[in-house]
């Protein structure tokens, strides 16, 4: 049973417009697949089953007065919930997944605070076994098998948070990131793949991504 206070419903009421749009985004977009993807099967192909196992779980975030370190800490708060969460199977942890919605930033048009709070707490979830990804509708993330598609873009600015998977070796060994955080991020994928993962060849190439990472932090030592 659940019950409802009339602050409960009246936030609900604000709420649910939201959770909705970002559901039939989830639904038509990420659960299916696109033209421009280059690669066939839905944009997110975890996304089906965890429509199909009621594993997406929503928030919505208001934002409009709350500090940068507010909004961060709410975030690493709905980080720790999640790996608090329990299934009965492990194996389907892969399929979990929170949405933390920002309508207040849509309202806002001030994407660039997605972005930062993505960019800062993106070490600190690698770190955990997690990814935090950012969704907006100015994202130039770049799809994998298409460099013109953006899979990334969502109607209202969100954060989600899901496990990693072997597949996210891509998004962890960027040149572009200092060497230093992708030293950390590789590490990372190898503490929790190195032992599990039968994908051999993504392994051995994480492995030469952290070794020229090593290179490159000791060509900096040297030169500083």
């Amino acid at each position: 049973m659940q019950l409802y206070t009339v602050t409960e419903i009246e936030q609900t009421q604000q709420d649910l417009p939201y959770l909705i749009e970002v559901m039939e985004w989830v639904k038509s977009f990420l659960a299916r697949h696109h033209p421009n993807l280059g690669r066939p099967g839905p944009v997110c192909p975890f996304v089906p089953y965890a429509l199909k196992s009621n594993s997406i779980q929503m928030a919505v975030i208001r934002g409009n007065n709350l500090t940068f370190q507010q909004l961060e800490e709410i975030v690493k708060c709905y980080r720790d919930i999640f790996l608090q969460g329990d299934t009965k199977d492990k194996e389907f942890d892969i399929y979990r997944a929170f949405l933390l919605i920002f309508p207040d930033v849509h309202i806002n048009e001030n994407f660039q605070l997605i972005d930062r709070i993505q960019q800062k707490l993106k070490p600190l979830f690698v770190e955990s076994g997690l990814m935090l990804g950012e969704f907006h509708r100015n994202t130039q993330s770049s799809g994998l098998h298409n460099p013109n598609f953006r899979p990334l873009r969502s109607p209202i600015p969100l954060l989600a948070i899901r496990f990693m998977v072997d597949s996210d070796l891509p998004f962890l060994q960027n040149p572009d990131d200092d060497p230093y955080l992708r030293s950390k991020y590789l590490e990372a994928y190898l503490k929790r793949f190195a032992h599990t993962s039968t994908d051999k060849a993504k392994l051995n190439t994480a492995y030469q991504a952290l070794a020229l990472a090593k290179e490159q932090i000791q060509e900096i030592l040297i030169n500083s």
